[in-house]
C-alpha cells in the first residue's frame, strides 16, 4: 500500500515540473510583448526576464526533487 501511495505522491510533485515549464513560456511571452511595445525598454528588462525564467525552472527543479524523494525514500 505505501509503494502505490509513494507513486500517487511523486506523479502528483511531478505536475511541478509541467507548471514550470508554463511559468517560463509566460515570462518570455510577456518579455516579448512588452519589447514589441518599447524596443528602446527591451535591453533593460532583458535580465529580469532571464531572473524570472530561472526562478521558475527553479521551482521545476524543486518539484523533480521532491518526487524523487518520495519514489526512492523508505
Amino acid at each position: 500500500m505505501a509503494t502505490e501511495l509513494q507513486l500517487v505522491g511523486a506523479g502528483l510533485a511531478a505536475i511541478g515540473t509541467g507548471v514550470a515549464a508554463i511559468g517560463v513560456g509566460i515570462v518570455f511571452g510577456n518579455f516579448v510583448s512588452g519589447a514589441l511595445r518599447n524596443p528602446s525598454a527591451a535591453s533593460g528588462q532583458l535580465a529580469n526576464a532571464f531572473i524570472g525564467a530561472a526562478l521558475a525552472e527553479g521551482l521545476g527543479l524543486f518539484a523533480f526533487v521532491v518526487a524523487l524523494i518520495l519514489l526512492f525514500a523508505k
